[in-house]
């Protein structure tokens, strides 16, 4: 007798396609689970069709049909997460040839259509209701001989038949429709259906349900999806409730819930599983059992897993603590992770390619990083690097020691734009042509863009977002273990908040880049990367890469106009200007201005002279190149598209010999940009003046970039120095053979100098969060403050929690970044989860579910933002606070835009209520429900206000520009100062190579005080130094030891100093390998301070550094020669 008899009387369909799923379970687990999903695609259909409490679906598919917010208001949450469970299964029986559906899931899917259809049928029998106590059981399945395992194209076959016989039945109805009388007879019946089916299921409501729905089984089954996204098919004996012995029990026996297993017949991984309302973390310490009993029984100790369906942990406890997984790792991912326990390699053994980044700073970087993995056991980083001081060169060379070193297989690297993601992928093929590298945003290419053979994926956030959705056959493109690292490139908050899923969703390490200063960089950053504010991982800022000579300093300029400081002022004008002023039609209504604030310069007005001016101050005092005669490379940063425009304009009036070719609009309205920012990159080729709105802000690389023009307001600190980074890059022989770019310019007409100097502690403000969370957030919060109130608002309370309640019904639970945080969803699925809220259910509402991805459409964007203006001003009511009178005006206008527009029919319809808006008696007595009245009777009206299109009006009033003063940014000050006293003495060496103590600095002979008073003397006479500057010295040891930085050590020098030392010990590898790392520093630094014999990169050779490769005498002697050399300078 089949398990679904109880279906016969009242759905004898459903019962015909469910027994033959129950027949076929174990002998044909393909057919079983593709019927089981035909009886669920019927019963919907029916439902949908006959139960008026079911909104229409926009197409009729399965997918459709499951994920309607309306359903599980209907059937409630396990209903929906079973029937989701069969569709999957079944779409696999339909479409994947390459994984076998086993009997396991064919049982299970069986048993989660058995509770789909007592539901059904307790809900909606009119003959006879099932027993409350009827349960499904597998041991009840039998094996039949006579069914054969069906094939999907058999499957395939059958589905289009169905398919034919359903368009067929919708036809002949459509056919009846034709008709009046037929159409009339037929809504008649579905009407009466309808109807029936209603009174149904209230009457049947009245019973309480106490049917087992299997909250277990459920749990396992999203476990074993799971497991099956990541290549698991399960489908042995030995995978499940695998025996062990061993355990500490009295019988000394346990069973591991699952075993994952390795081609050669040896566990790679186990899972222990939970209750779902327990912490799966409880399961720790006996998976931890299991995997010792695995570990004795087989030679190789397993992953650990836990998880309570909802919650996932990982647990390798050879190498980390737990920590949380979205999901579990593909067979070839965990045997990588057990491979590196035995062959991964210690990064103090493997050599930074000092080709791919060799400067000092870089290779500090990366040890810093390899510290912070490999002794620190820490799986973040972040490095804090000047634009232009080879951030991409350094991950890239880390990226390789790692792969190297075994710990990384496949990287992700991420930026926020398109064109800085080619240009990392074109950088990677450059210094690591070896590796595989793929831009996943260009089409793939197996022979030039190979997304699958990739080691080294690109992409930007957004796709990558996209991509991570993506499966075939069931099993995920990018599991959670797919990428060994990420990296970031600009990180900051706002990135990572917007972005932050993609980063929990991988289970890997993560290292992130910025050129923001480590002062400027916000808390929460650094509190995303768990490190101290202001202690990133690693640190090279810009005052550091000027100060060393590696990137050029700017000259910061600002310059003052008159209309950008103050605005324009009618009465300031002269009488000429005032008739202009008095001729201009400003407003369609005739209003005539008597003054133009400074923030609608370059807005909406736009004043010749001021351009004019800000022009020929570039032109006249920009720096220049060919000899003098042309203009340097130059940026100019306007406030908008039609600033820039203007701004060209200008230009090309001004000179109109350069046949407007000299200075382009450079931003995302023009059509063929990046052709433009090529041309712009090539030394020599017109453009040489780019006007930029944005585009050229970050990541363009113009290392003949000489000027750059700040025409617009910039307060957000990171996007300004990464502005600033445009022109930091050193450029050779750009002034002529062997004159090289020295520093650029910073030409400042908008105040942001001072304003940065002036706030110097200011942080960018808190990131915004998107319309859709803000208005879940502010919904949640007036519950509260309705709740709080004196007042009754129970019926505006119930709208609020049904609105949010429809809201999480429309989140997809196969959603990865609903997945996350599946737990809390599937409470407040439940209607029951919204009663009584607590304080802990209001935050985790706002700051786990407020924002993520949702199925529920809310109307268009002018409605939402209507509905946050109403919700605010209800909130600012029971508070009552100042703002409320505030948000009361904002309101009004609404209305009186309104009320501008009626003769649009929609309009005029809610004219009375628009007109009371805008009395005094509508706010007398206002409450949070009148409120909520006017948000329901309006939200649908807002995309009908217009925006008011301020006229562009142009002006040619006389400005006034002041003479430019240098600022000094303290972020630089120093810096550049060092910088420009290096560039002169360096030249000064060169000039005087063969002077007689300049050679005693390099080859390490000992200086007299004559020696450098004499060499002090020319140095001053030349205009070289003076007094200051060489007194100054003196704190870093003296002008002796800042001569030796500048020429380092002569490597034969250095290697004669260590001659003795050598011929009277015989040393090994690991002590000859220490002392070519003290003489290669002494060659590069010209000093080095014997403390550092006990750091990295001394320690790199062992931990004790110079005292574990050498006995101390050794060590003593060697401290002795170092010291020597460096007191040798100062005399």
């Amino acid at each position: 007798m089949s398990q679904f008899s109880f279906l016969s009387a009242d759905f004898p369909a459903l019962f015909k396609t469910a027994s033959k799923a129950e027949t076929h379970a174990l002998s044909d687990p393909r057919g079983a689970c593709f019927w089981a999903r035909l009886t669920l695609e019927t019963a919907l259909k029916w439902l949908y069709r006959t139960d008026p409490a079911l909104r229409t679906v926009y197409t009729d598919t399965l997918a459709a049909m499951i994920a309607e917010p309306s359903l599980e208001a209907l059937t409630g949450p396990a209903i929906v997460i079973k029937a989701r469970y069969i569709k999957d299964q079944g779409n696999r029986a339909a479409h994947d040839t390459g994984k076998p559906l086993s009997a396991y899931d064919a049982s299970a899917c069986v048993r989660e259509l058995f509770h789909v259809c007592y539901w059904i049928a307790r809900t909606y029998a009119k003959i006879k209701r099932p027993d409350p106590a009827l349960t499904f059981d597998a041991g009840k399945l039998e094996k039949s001989l006579t069914i054969t395992a069906s094939t999907v194209a058999q499957i395939q076959k059958i589905e289009a038949d169905i398919k034919a016989e359903r368009k067929r039945a919708a036809e002949a109805e459509e056919a009846l429709r034709t008709s009046e009388e037929g159409r009339a007879k037929l809504d008649a019946e579905l009407a009466a259906v309808r109807a029936e089916m209603a009174a149904l299921r209230k009457a049947n409501s009245t019973v309480q349900d106490d049917h087992d729905y299997g909250e277990a089984e459920t749990r396992d089954n999203f476990i074993d999806l799971l497991l099956s996204e990541a290549g698991w098919p399960l489908d042995q004996e030995r995978d499940r409730e695998f025996a062990v012995t061993g355990m500490p029990n009295q019988s000394g026996d346990g069973y591991v819930d699952y075993v994952l297993w390795g081609d050669d017949g040896k566990p790679l991984g186990l899972v222990e599983a939970k209750r779902t309302k327990k912490d799966s973390r409880t399961g720790q310490q006996q998976a931890k059992l299991y995997a010792d009993c695995l570990e004795k029984r087989y030679g190789r100790r397993p992953v650990i897993f836990t998880s309570n369906g909802y919650e996932h942990w990982i647990w390798d406890d050879q190498a980390y603590p737990p920590r949380r997984i979205s999901g579990f790792l593909k067979k070839d991912e965990l045997q990588l992770l057990l491979q590196r326990r035995e062959n991964v390699r210690p990064l103090a053994k493997v050599d930074v390619d000092p080709e791919i980044a060799g400067r000092h700073y870089q290779q500090r970087a990366i040890r810093r990083v390899g510290e912070a993995i490999e002794r620190d056991a820490q799986r973040k980083a972040l490095l804090v690097m000047a634009t232009g001081s080879g951030k991409t060169r350094t991950v890239i060379a880390l990226i390789d020691q790692l792969m190297r070193a075994n710990r990384v297989k496949r990287v992700l690297f991420l930026a926020d734009r398109i064109a800085l993601v080619k240009q990392a992928h074109g950088a990677f093929k450059t210094h690591l042509p070896s590796t595989p590298s793929a831009n996943l945003l260009e089409r793939h290419d197996t022979k030039k863009n190979d997304h699958a053979g990739a080691r080294v994926c690109l992409s930007t956030y957004p796709t990558m977002m996209g991509l991570i959705e993506e499966s075939k056959g069931g099993e995920k493109r990018y599991g959670p273990g797919h990428f060994d690292l990420i990296v970031i490139d600009e990180a900051h908050r706002s990135v990572y908040r917007k972005y932050r899923a993609i980063f929990d969703y991988f289970d890997s390490l993560l290292v992130g880049l910025t050129a923001t200063p480590r002062d400027e960089i916000d808390k929460d950053t650094y509190s995303l990367f768990g490190l101290e504010k202001g202690v990133p991982t690693d640190a090279y800022d810009l005052n550091d890469a000027v100060g060393d000579g590696y990137l050029v300093p700017p000259t910061t300029i600002s310059v003052p106009l008159k209309f950008q400081r103050d605005g324009i002022d009618y009465d300031q004008l002269t009488d000429e200007e005032k008739e202009a002023w008095d001729a201009i039609e400003w407003d369609e209504d005739g209003t005539v201005r008597d003054r133009v604030e400074s923030a609608d310069l370059n807005k909406w007005l736009f004043n010749k002279d001021t351009v004019d001016k800000v022009l020929e101050h570039l032109m006249c005092n920009g720096i220049k190149v060919e000899g003098g005669d042309r203009l340097g490379k130059t940026i100019i940063f306007a406030k908008n598209s039609k600033h820039a425009r203007f701004i060209v304009d200008r230009f090309n009036e001004a000179y109109p010999y350069y046949k407007g070719q000299f200075a382009q609009l450079i931003d995302y309205s023009v059509s063929y940009a990046q052709s433009l920012i090529d041309d712009f990159s090539e030394a020599d080729k017109a453009p040489h003046i780019a006007v930029s709105v944005d585009m050229l802000d970050t990541g363009i690389d113009v290392p003949e970039v000489v000027n750059l023009v700040f025409f617009k307001i910039v307060r957000s600190k990171t996007k300004f120095w990464q502005m600033v980074g445009r022109g930091t890059r050193l450029c050779p022989d750009l002034f002529g053979l062997s004159k090289d770019k020295q520093q650029f310019v910073i030409f400042d007409y908008c105040q942001n100098l001072e304003f940065f100097q002036e706030n110097l502690n200011k942080t960018d403000g808190p990131t915004a969060k998107p319309l859709g969370e803000r208005l879940f957030g502010a919904r949640v919060e007036l519950i509260e403050a309705l709740a709080d109130a004196g007042e009754p608002h129970e019926a505006l309370i119930k709208d609020i929690k049904t609105r949010l309640h429809d809201e999480v019904l429309g989140m997809p639970l196969d959603n990865f970044i609903v997945r996350a945080k599946r737990r809390s969803v599937e409470k407040f699925r439940a209607p029951k989860g919204w009663d009584n809220l607590t304080l802990d259910d209001r935050l985790t509402l706002i700051e786990e579910i407020a924002g993520l991805p949702t199925a529920f459409k809310d109307g268009n964007l002018p409605a939402k933002q209507f509905d946050l203006l109403l919700l605010t001003t209800q909130l600012e009511l029971l508070k009552q606070t100042g703002a409320f009178t505030r948000l009361q005006k904002r309101i009004i206008s609404f209305a009186s835009a309104l009320e501008g527009i009626d003769n649009v029919p929609l309009v005029a319809k809610e004219m009375e209520l628009i007109l009371d808006i805008q009395t005094d008696a509508f706010w007398e007595d206002i409450t949070p429900e009148i409120l909520e009245m006017v948000r329901r009777r309006l939200r649908h009206l807002a995309e009908l206000i217009k925006p008011v299109e301020r006229k562009v009006v142009v002006t040619d009033f006389e400005d006034d520009i002041g003479e430019g003063t240098e600022v000094t940014m303290p972020e630089v000050g120093s810096g550049v100062d060092k910088a420009r006293f290096k560039m002169k003495v360096r030249r000064f060496i060169d000039d005087h190579r063969n002077h007689i103590t300049l050679i005693k600095v390099r080859r390490g002979e000992p200086l007299t005080k004559q020696d450098l008073e004499e060499l002090q003397r020319i140095m001053i006479e030349q205009e070289v130094a003076n007094d200051t500057l060489i007194a100054a010295l003196d704190k870093e040891g003296g002008l002796g030891r800042f001569l030796r930085s500048l020429t380092g050590l002569d490597k034969a020098a250095a290697k004669e100093a260590f001659s003795t030392f050598v011929g009277l010990h015989q040393l090994n590898a690991d002590q000859t390998e220490f002392l070519d790392l003290v003489i290669n520093s002494l060659t590069e630094a010209g000093y080095v301070d014997p403390a550092s014999f006990y750091e990295s990169p001394f320690t790199d050779l062992d931990d004790m550094g110079i005292a574990g490769i050498f006995n101390r005498d050794q060590a003593k002697e060697i401290i002795q020669i170092v010291r020597a050399l460096n007191d040798a300078v100062a005399a």
